[in-house]
């Protein structure tokens, strides 16, 4: 695997990457992190909903599942003041990040999550699933849908740098 930093995703990222077809390519080329409030969103699904792309138990083996202690967990939520207005696998991934001292990027496609890295001081680290896919040269078929590209995410980070809010 080559000397990239591991990537941090959210459930938006993983089913997206499924419907296009770039998940293979990025889990078999860069190391993907998660935590358990991911994973089990993405088991839990809903079939019923238009649209709804299966992510297999399979899918989700290709990726480290890692596990956030409750007091990690409690922290972020001290230190973010907007920690209670994100969904449980966001603040959870985002109180993960936290704790890391090594370099990360960090996948997501998310206003939430995006204000949550700019308020944390790591809202370089983000990066879109199109460059993610970018990187291992995969390319999105279809084509991925607009929040999960470059274009948005560097009109949110250009917003937030200028002050402004998204």
């Amino acid at each position: 695997m080559p000397s990239t930093p591991p990537v941090l995703v959210d459930a938006m990222i993983v089913i997206e990457a499924v419907r296009t077809g770039c998940w293979m390519a990025i889990t078999g080329q860069r190391q993907v992190v998660t935590v358990t409030a991911i994973a089990d969103e993405l088991r839990r699904g809903d079939p019923g909903v238009a649209g709804y792309v299966i992510v297999t138990d399979e899918h989700i083996a290709r990726m480290q599942v890692a596990t956030l202690a409750s007091i990690e967990a409690v922290s972020f939520r001290l230190r973010y003041a907007d920690a209670d207005g994100m969904d449980d696998g966001e603040r959870d991934l985002m109180a993960y990040a936290g704790t890391l001292t090594t370099d990360f990027e960090l996948c997501g496609c998310d206003k939430a999550l995006v204000r949550a890295a700019h308020g944390m001081g790591v809202v370089d680290r983000v990066v879109s699933l199109e460059a993610l896919a970018d990187s291992v040269g995969a390319r999105a078929r279809p084509p991925l849908k607009a929040q999960f590209c470059d274009a948005r995410l560097g009109q949110w980070r250009t917003t937030l740098m200028l002050g402004g809010t998204i």
